[in-house]
């Protein structure tokens, strides 16, 4: 797989985080299609090729997933549950990027099993490194087991 084909899940209801970190990936030359799902609902029929992203089912799982805790119809949480749940997906890596200072989100994002927990720097530069730091990371040094496809 070329780094072309390692597609990035991104979660976030907000207009201008999504459009922050859209920027950051490409100022840190992290040319990888970047997927927007705006809320928790659209993000599970992108994963498992339902509703308006039926199409998707034989298309491969995306490499990452970037989850914001707080979306609408259904939060964070629940996503990084629902993808826990399914044995197609449990291997996914999933970062949340959230600007949440909860302790109780920290705990429970990891509790459900996600793989890192970022809290979103306020200052661009700093948000603008941690993005290139989670891309290097997660779509050039990480190893995950073969994915299957939503087949």
């Amino acid at each position: 797989m070329n780094e072309s084909d390692k597609v990035i899940l991104l979660v976030e209801d907000s207009a201008d985080d999504a459009t922050l970190t859209l920027r950051a990936f490409k100022r840190s030359h992290l040319m990888n299609p970047i997927v927007v799902a705006r809320d928790g609902i659209e993000a599970l029929d992108f994963l498992f090729a339902r509703g308006m992203h039926a199409d998707r089912a034989n298309a491969p799982l995306p490499t990452l997933v970037i989850l914001d805790l707080k979306l609408p119809k259904l939060d964070g949480l629940g996503v990084l549950k629902a993808i826990r749940a399914e044995p197609m997906t449990q291997f996914l890596p999933v970062v949340i990027l959230t600007s949440s200072k909860e302790e109780q989100d920290l705990i429970s994002g990891y509790a459900l099993g996600a793989n890192s927990y970022v809290r979103k720097p306020v200052d661009f530069v700093e948000f603008l490194e941690a993005v290139k730091v989670l891309g290097i990371f997660w779509l050039m040094l990480n190893q995950t087991p073969t994915q299957r496809t939503s087949s």
